[in-house]
């Protein structure tokens, strides 16, 4: 197989927040999108993080959660909930590292 078989455009995918904590506390799990794919330099950014640099991890990934239309969900003065951004990013990490 070459190489060139596998290279594509990144596509949305919706990813949900299901947790048993975050549907007791919505009635419903949380959906969002990210690209299926990532700049490679992000990727490595975000796989060498060390656990005590949340801040960094928090700003890579706020650049990748978006709306059904691929518009970063964090913009403009909104925010994500601290509790539930620790659980999109884990669910963000999750998906990236299939």
């Amino acid at each position: 197989m070459k190489l060139t078989q596998l290279s594509k455009k990144p596509e949305l995918i919706k990813v949900t927040v299901d947790d048993e904590a975050t549907v007791a506390e919505f009635g419903e799990g949380l959906d969002f999108w990210i690209y299926d794919r990532t700049p490679i330099d992000t990727f490595v950014k975000m796989a060498t993080m060390k656990p005590e640099d949340f801040g960094s991890m928090v700003e890579a990934v706020n650049n990748l959660v978006l709306d059904e239309d691929g518009t970063p969900i964090v913009k403009d003065g909104f925010m994500i909930p601290s509790h539930i951004l620790t659980r999109v990013i884990t669910k963000v990490v999750e998906t990236l590292g299939k």
